[in-house]
């Protein structure tokens, strides 16, 4: 979100980011206004003790966790949000999918867009809701799949659409009636380039727009990374993001199958574990607690992840090919488009050993397949102005002008 602020400040846009305390720093970093709000439940330092619960969770408790923080998100926003927003006096909002402010802007009388970070939510039961990590299809077995996985999702988010409507009945607004109902009716954004979509004929629904990844390099915090210790190997970079990371199992596996490879392995732990945790690794990896993400991905020749959006947009960004150890949320269904876009593999966490890993990640090193896949999407990625192509599209949605 900073950098489609960041691109729309520089066309002379005023904007203003709404989060909790734990945000303001980065945001504030970016050059980004900010506007504080859920003082009550999200304290400072509150956001490192739900991303550390987080980091231990995956699969089906990792999904129940998620629907939980966001169903609290959720009232703390409809609480907040209506006196946060007249307060800094702004003439539209800019939704995260994933959260519920479109009700505040709806209440206020504002025009709003819903932006996806992460894939978007579709009205197209040809594609199945991301929490799920199979194909796309138009074939009438997984179709009805994708309607009944969508009608289980609904049933584990009822509470959140619940509290949700109470509150629009209370503001005197018609209710929701379904999760598609929440997004934006002038249009949904999403970074997710097109040529990452699923390859499925026909046309996207109306008002939803690819663009690209949001991202400035400039904005990134300097991270001090040991440069020295690259040894010139073909560099293998293992990293399960910020939020699940906290599984010694998962990086003791990852370096057991890297050890005796013809490459270097550089596991980021990205916060969730102290190095001196994992003891001795098999192959003696570089590991670290953070690296600097895009300098890595330039010299490096495969990525092994969790499928986050973020770092596997920025591996294409570099037509790095990757292998996928998805762990739940939005995970299953970023993975599924790494594999149908041919640029890399997906390993199971419930079938991953290190044999089988080291399987994969041998195929991906060696089959050429996959990194040209990577390589294909990072030319169609290199001609998009993510950022840029979303302020274009916000401009002309909401009738504004550069300043």
């Amino acid at each position: 979100m900073t950098a489609l602020a960041r691109s729309l400040e520089m066309r002379g846009h005023e904007v203003v980011l709404f989060g909790i305390a734990d945000t303001e720093a980065r945001v504030r970093a970016a050059g980004i206004k900010f506007h504080c709000i859920g003082v009550e439940e999200y304290p400072l330092d509150s956001l490192a003790k739900l991303d550390e619960r987080m980091a231990r969770l995956k699969g089906l408790a990792a999904l129940q966790f998620t629907l939980e923080r966001v169903r609290k998100s959720a009232r703390m926003v409809l609480r907040d949000g209506p006196r946060a927003v007249r307060a800094a006096g702004m003439d539209a909002l800019l939704v995260d999918e994933a959260d519920f402010a479109g009700n505040v802007a709806d209440y206020l009388g504002l025009p709003w867009i819903s932006i996806a970070l992460l894939p978007p939510l579709v009205h197209d039961d040809r594609f199945p809701p991301f929490w799920f990590g199979w194909a796309a299809g138009e074939d009438s077995l997984r179709r009805l799949r994708n309607r009944l996985a969508i009608r289980l999702l609904l049933r584990m988010a009822s509470p959140i659409f619940r509290d949700v409507n109470q509150q629009r009945r209370a503001w005197g607004l018609e209710p929701h009636q379904s999760p598609l109902d929440a997004l934006s009716p002038l249009a949904q954004i999403t970074q997710l380039p097109e040529a990452f979509e699923f390859p499925v004929p026909g046309e996207r629904p109306v008002g939803l727009h690819y663009t690209g990844p949001f991202i400035h390099a400039q904005q990134r915090p300097a991270v001090e990374f040991p440069w020295k210790r690259l040894d010139g190997r073909p560099l293998i970079y293992a990293s399960l993001g910020t939020f699940q990371n906290g599984f010694q199992s998962i990086f003791r596996t990852i370096a057991d199958a890297c050890a005796g490879l013809d490459a270097q392995l550089l596991i980021s732990l990205g916060g969730g574990l102290d190095p001196a945790q994992l003891g001795t690794l098999a192959g003696a990896p570089l590991v670290v607690n953070f690296a600097p993400q895009l300098e890595i991905l330039r010299r490096a020749a495969l990525v092994i992840t969790h499928a986050g959006i973020n770092t596997v947009l920025e591996s294409l960004s570099q037509g790095v090919p990757l292998v996928a150890v998805p762990l739940g949320n939005d995970q299953p269904g970023v993975a599924s488009r790494l594999k149908a876009r041919g640029a890399g593999v997906v390993v199971s966490r419930h079938r991953l050993t290190p044999a089988r890993l080291r399987k994969m990640v041998t195929l991906v090193l060696q089959e050429r397949r996959y990194r040209e896949a990577a390589r294909d999407l990072q030319r169609a990625i290199s001609q998009m102005d993510g950022p840029g192509r979303a302020a274009d599209l916000i401009e002309q949605i909401l009738k504004i002008r550069p300043a």
